[in-house]
């Protein structure tokens, strides 16, 4: 199989990744390893889904803890008010609480993940649940498609690693790709795992 671009991840990332992709006329493939995409997103918040914060750029990243920097050049090219207008364009209503916070309307998590994963199906991505990935593949130091724990190798021009990291490991964060990106040289650094 081959693609323009795999989004390795059905998680809020890959969702997004692959509905962007999708929206610049790619040929798009989304792969799972779970059954179900979202399925974090369906939590966060409460159950209520926290999409942003409505407060003015400079104000949010000064409430950021840590090295907010390190957000800074993402912010500026998809800002929270743009998460905003791409979630309204899926068609769900937001308010804004105290602090900033924007929740759909609705109250619940599943409002969001049922808008952006029918966005997803509707846009014409081809979605593939159940597909554990084993590794990538490289030829001539590019990354050209992965490999499938079936043995299938998938093929696209663009690889986009959206799995998340291995903060909730019963959603499927389990850190999948720190071992495939550690083979072609990159560095982890040691993530921080909080008791559940």
């Amino acid at each position: 199989m081959k693609y323009d671009v795999i989004v390795v991840g059905a998680g809020p990332a890959g969702l997004m990744a692959a509905i962007a992709a999708k929206e610049m006329g790619a040929r798009v493939a989304l792969i799972e390893k779970g059954n179900k995409p979202g399925r974090k997103l369906g939590i966060s918040g409460g159950g209520r889904c926290n999409v942003t914060n409505a407060k003015p750029l400079p104000e949010l990243m000064e409430n950021i803890p840590g090295n907010a920097r390190f957000l800074h050049s993402a912010l500026t090219r998809f800002s929270n008010q743009d998460i905003m207008i791409f979630f309204e364009g899926l068609g769900i209503r937001l308010k804004e609480e105290d602090r900033g916070r924007v929740f759909p309307v609705s109250d619940k998590a599943a409002t969001v993940v049922k808008a952006i994963v029918d966005a997803v199906y509707t846009s014409g991505v081809d979605v593939m649940l159940d597909t554990p990935v084993a590794r990538l593949l490289a030829r001539d130091g590019q990354i050209t498609g992965v490999r499938l724990t079936r043995g299938q190798t998938v093929e696209a021009q663009a690889i986009v690693i959206a799995t998340g990291g291995c903060s909730v490991p019963k959603t499927g964060s389990t850190g999948d790709a720190y071992p495939w990106v550690q083979a072609f040289g990159h560095t982890i650094v040691a993530p921080l795992v909080l008791s559940q």
